[in-house]
Parts: C-alpha cells; structure tokens; sequence
C-alpha cells in the first residue's frame, strides 16, 4: 500500500525574497559546472547554495550547507507553513514547438521496504551520487529537493482536485525559470480535502522517474535513524518519509526526452571497420543531412529498434535486425529490458563491437541536446556520439514491474521540477 500525507513545507519569506526568479535552481545533477557558477552568483540566497555547494577546499561544504539552512531560518529567509498543506504544482512548457501544461502536486511520500513496496523504481543508481546526497541529508536534516514520481491515475485524482479546488485561486509561488517554462504553485491546506487526497493514494503503485539517488539515500538513513532510536522508533518519524512531486502519466503534459552519450575513445577509432563490424547486428544508412537524420530516427523510433551514430562528420542510421540477438546475449534479463534501445546500444554496440566494460565505463557524457555533443566530435578524434529516441512510459513501467532496472541516465522527464519551491524538514531527525 502506499501512503502519502501533507506536510509543513519550508518556503522562502515573501517578504525577504521580492524576486523568485533569483532564488529558484533546476535539480542539482543536470546543472553544469558553468551553470552552477551563474546560480552561485546569481543571489546570495539562491537555493543552489544549499543544493548544490562548490568545494572551497578549506571546508566541509556539507556543514557549511546547515548552517546556511539554519541561519536562513534564524533570519527567516525561510520559513516554515503553520499549517500542513499539499502543494498543486503546474508547469506551462514549449517542447518541440507544442506547447503542454502538466499539473501535478508535491507531498510527502512514504518510504517503501523491501516487501509489498508499492513504489518502484527504473534505473539503477551510481554510488558516489549517492554518497554525496547521504552527507548532505545528515547534516542538513531535510529533504532539500523532491523526487519525481508518476502514477497512472484512473481515478483522476489530480485533475478532479484541481478543478474543483484550484484552479480559480491565485497561486502563492509563480516563476519563469531560464527555459521559459512557467512555475506556479498553489497551497492546498483544507483538512478535510487533505484526507481525502491521502486516502484516494492508497492504492496506487508509484513510479520513481526522476530522484532515485535521492530516494535511495532517504531510505538508507531512516535506516540510520531507526537504528539509532532503537525501541523508541514508532515508524512515524518524519525519516519515514521523503518530499515528492506526483504527476500522472497522461502524454498531454508528460514528456520524455532521450539522453544521448558521448565517449571517449583510448585510441582513434577506424570508422569503416566499425560500421562493418556493425553490420552483423544492423542494417546501416549514412544520412548526409543533420535535419533529415533526426527526423528519420524520431519516425522510424515509433516503430524499429535504431540509434544514430556521429562520427568523422558523418550521420549513420543503425537499424537493428532482429530483437533475439539480445534475447542471446542477455538472457538473464527479462523480456522489457532486452527491448529498451538503450540496451541494445550497451550489449551490442558498446560491449561487442567496442569491447567496453559495462561496469566500468569511463569516458561517457550525458545530454539530452545533440548540438552540443555533435560539436564536441567535430572538434575531438578520440569522440563519438551515440543517439537515442526516448525511452516511452510504459516501457519504465513494465521494467519496474518487472522487477528490473535500466541502466543509468535512460530517461530525461521534461521539464524539470524547480529546486527551491519547497523544503521538507525532518523534524524527527536529532541524530
């Protein structure tokens, strides 16, 4: 079963705060280092200060980040909501030249265990990320950022809330971020609608999309924290619990985005004995035209296996042959997974044609935007780029169901939920 509940969100002070456009960030793991530094000085009180501090050197950045949280709070730059609430949380966006709204709301989510968990998650996490975050949570004592999670909805709980509840007041929180996507949010704190969102959650299986680092790292120190309180944990700490965005999965404010990879190679790679080694597994067309390259990767994504490869200013469409040459080589894995473009370009482009170690891949980037890493080849020989089309969500849904994980950085949901909106403190936590 799953349980939700409101919470006293930390928000920053109106009254301090005149601009939040100054103070709001994206997620801490897609800012850049040239963008960490815009948000650095961008305003003092800008949340990246505590979501994502720059190593001085001199000290430990992690305590540094809680005694900012604690003086903002003591200065009241934050405060704290009275009353608990859930917060209606919409998103205007322009992708592709359409223009979407995705309504969702953020809450506090209950940690799942390991048996009868309803809330899934779809990728598999890297352990410095998490090392990282596991620091910053026990010293700052709060869920600094919420985790994003999907759920299928049919009761319509989102949009029938909103309608009835919402969508005629006027939102205590409006931002146009740096992407021109517009931010609102609304307080919803009435006891009785409260409950009854929490009830109408019960029985939905959730989705983790974006925050598995973060999720993880939350149970890993409720974990701590029962630990330490021994007979005296109750099981209702606020640990047990970490801060959620919520959004169904209806494709007319959903949208996924693929992330592509760039590697660098040891030694130049021979292009010509590439593509022939690649022959085996697909049928190969080189695209002249940029334009046309994409286009034809996002049509005939809708229905084959392809990816794209740039390389020596050249575009190749790969397409792929047949599925059961993974059915072969990882057999282990279940059906959905061995369906997933992205493991098709692992097992049989980056580990049998290029003889890369999956476990120990080094060299890799991570973007959503081609441009950028189309460039980077252009201007290094040692680079190639490998482009996906986006993973859909009912493939992250049947591998989660399915008991699997995909590999890292397989799914870009867009746009993303601003950092700084709300805080949850953990009350509870005095270890």
């Amino acid at each position: 079963m799953t349980k939700i509940k409101a919470f006293k969100a930390v928000v920053y002070n109106p009254e301090k705060i005149n601009d939040f456009n100054q103070v709001v960030c994206p997620p801490y793991d897609v800012i850049s280092p040239s963008a960490q530094e815009t948000y650095l000085e961008r305003c003092a009180y800008n949340f990246i200060h505590m979501d994502l501090a720059k190593d001085s050197g001199t000290d430990d950045k992690y305590r540094r980040v809680a005694t900012i949280f604690r003086d903002w709070l003591k200065d009241r730059v934050l405060i704290q909501d009275e009353k608990p609430a859930i917060y209606f949380y919409s998103q205007q966006y322009i992708i592709r030249g359409e223009k979407k709204t995705r309504l969702g709301f953020i809450s506090l989510l209950r940690l799942g265990d390991e048996k009868g968990s309803a809330v899934f998650g779809h990728e598999n996490t890297h352990a410095e990320a998490k090392q990282d975050r596991f620091k910053l949570i026990k010293q700052v004592k709060a869920n600094l950022s919420p985790i994003f999670v999907v759920f299928l909805d049919k009761k319509r709980i989102i949009q029938r809330v909103f309608q009835k509840y919402i969508c005629d007041k006027e939102a205590f929180i409006e931002v146009v971020d740096d992407e021109k996507t517009l931010h609102k949010l609304w307080r919803l704190d009435d006891p009785e609608v409260l409950k009854m969102i929490e009830n109408s959650m019960d029985n939905e299986n959730m989705f983790i999309a974006d925050g598995h680092h973060r999720y993880e790292v939350s149970c890993a120190y409720r974990d701590l924290m029962r630990e330490k309180l021994g007979a005296q944990f109750t099981g209702e700490e606020d640990f047990n619990y970490c801060l959620s965005y919520f959004t169904n999965t209806d494709p007319r404010g959903l949208s996924i985005s693929p992330i592509h990879r760039l590697f660098k190679l040891n030694t130049e790679l021979n292009l010509q004995d590439f593509i022939l080694k690649a022959r085996e597994y697909f049928d190969v067309d080189q695209i002249k035209d940029k334009v046309r390259f994409f286009f034809l990767m996002e049509k005939a994504g809708c229905t084959e296996h392809l990816l794209g490869v740039y390389k020596d200013k050249k575009y190749f469409l790969l397409r792929l042959k047949n599925i059961k040459f993974l059915d072969k080589l990882i057999a282990d894995k279940p059906k959905e997974y061995r369906t997933l473009d992205v493991a098709i370009l692992n097992y049989l482009v980056l580990k049998n044609i290029l003889k890369f170690d999956l476990d120990n891949l080094s060299g890799v980037r991570y973007n959503p935007d081609p441009e950028e890493f189309i460039n980077e080849v252009d201007a290094d020989p040692l680079k190639i780029a490998f482009f996906l089309n986006p993973v859909k969500i009912e493939q992250i849904i049947n591998v989660a169901l399915g008991g699997s994980k995909m590999p890292p950085k397989s799914t870009y949901f867009y746009p993303k939920v601003l950092s700084g909106l709300v805080v949850n403190k953990l009350e509870d936590a005095k270890g």
